[in-house]
């Protein structure tokens, strides 16, 4: 099991600016389209935007037609999931196993190998190319 990262809600204001601390403190999501701008093709990981805890790899994202990151499979031990029973729905929410940060949610409309959909708010991470590993 990771290690919990804990931040005081002044610091993960000033970590995450506006957006993302609506996102991933408040369980908010973004507007579609606003933050899917990560380069495509390149190799990667995708990290927590809160606390650089590894997410994805950049080889599981695809492009799903929704707006937001898609990814098929996070990273072993990466995110945890609960049900999330806002807006009259029931989703499985996503967040990170190591801060605990909303990421999104997952649906069972991806593609093969595993016929998921890890539907990601884009502020809630950060992408490092290959060969710049922090």
């Amino acid at each position: 099991m990771r290690q919990k990262v804990t931040r005081t809600e002044a610091e993960w204001r000033a970590r995450l600016g506006d957006l993302g601390f609506k996102v991933m403190r408040r369980h908010g999501t973004e507007r579609a389209g606003t933050h899917d701008d990560f380069p495509k093709g390149v190799p990667g990981i995708f990290r927590c935007a809160g606390c650089d805890a590894p997410l994805f790899d950049a080889a599981t994202k695809f492009e799903s037609g929704t707006g937001w990151p898609s990814f098929w499979a996070p990273l072993d031990g990466a995110v945890e999931t609960q049900e999330d029973r806002s807006f009259f729905m029931r989703r499985t929410e996503v967040h990170c196993a190591t801060c605990d940060g909303h990421l999104g949610h997952v649906f069972p409309d991806g593609p093969r190998p595993t016929g998921l959909r890890y539907c990601m708010n884009g502020v809630a991470l950060r992408f490092e190319p290959a060969g710049e590993g922090s």
